[in-house]
């Protein structure tokens, strides 16, 4: 877990007179699985929003293999590329089958033939249990298959990292542990990642290092162990509790 994959530097953001990032420093190693935790509005999404360039940071630094994705200079198509997005909302295009839903990147920004494009996303589709769904009517699908089709289309571009942007939030309760069992199965592969999250549990059980955000500056990060076991912060603790009241509830 040597191998820098992302490295930011003293990243800034606001929105109007909103100051939402404030020089944000992190490091994200090769296979490493880091959680983001935080209380709403503390930062978190836009972070990750800007590392996709989905929002344009004002200042600082995002290194990824090893090109600054704010100069103005580098291929951030090209970059792009290697970076996955899963989305709270799914995203899917709703007048396409699964299996197109997988295979239009791939095939327009990659120019992937459609028979390898094709054979990449059942592939990707069987890794996260939709063997049965491949050419499914996207409309049709459960919130918790369509998250799961989310994340098998990000994969077919074969991305070196993936982001995950509160995956769950958007699920009924039940249907969680189906998302999120895909996702611990991909950590267990070795994929690099960080996630946006509210569910303390996966962030607990599946994390390499849990970063905890609050009001725009990263306040604490350690191992889950250290974060859940011993917080430093006070604020950190507070934010804990809360988890830890309702667990006990």
């Amino acid at each position: 877990m040597d191998e820098c994959v992302l490295k930011i530097e003293q990243l800034e953001k606001s929105f109007g007179d909103l100051h939402v990032l404030k020089g944000i420093d992190l490091e994200i190693h090769k296979g490493e699985v880091v959680c983001i935790i935080g209380a709403s509005g503390s930062g978190k999404s836009t972070l990750l929003r800007c590392i996709n360039l989905l929002e344009e940071a004002d200042d600082g630094h995002i290194w990824f293999d090893g090109q600054d994705l704010m100069d103005l200079n580098v291929n951030l198509n090209a970059l792009r590329q290697k970076i996955g997005m899963v989305f709270q909302s799914f995203n899917l295009f709703n007048n396409k089958n699964v299996i197109d839903n997988c295979t239009l990147a791939p095939m327009t920004v990659k120019k992937v033939p459609k028979a390898k494009a094709e054979e990449v996303a059942v592939r990707n589709l069987k890794t996260v249990g939709l063997s049965d769904f491949i050419y499914a009517d996207s409309t049709r699908l459960s919130g918790g298959q369509k998250q799961r089709v989310a994340i098998a289309r990000a994969l077919c571009m074969e991305p070196e990292i993936m982001l995950f942007d509160e995956p769950t939030s958007a699920l009924d309760p039940e249907i969680v542990g189906e998302v999120l069992d895909v996702m611990k199965a991909l950590a267990a592969e070795g994929m690099t990642m960080v996630v946006v999250t509210h569910e303390m549990a996966f962030a607990k059980e599946v994390s390499d290092r849990v970063v905890f955000m609050d009001q725009g500056v990263i306040l604490e990060q350690g191992s889950p162990k250290e974060i859940f076991g011993n917080p430093k912060n006070e604020r950190t603790r507070e934010f804990l509790s809360r988890y830890l009241e309702d667990k006990q509830e």
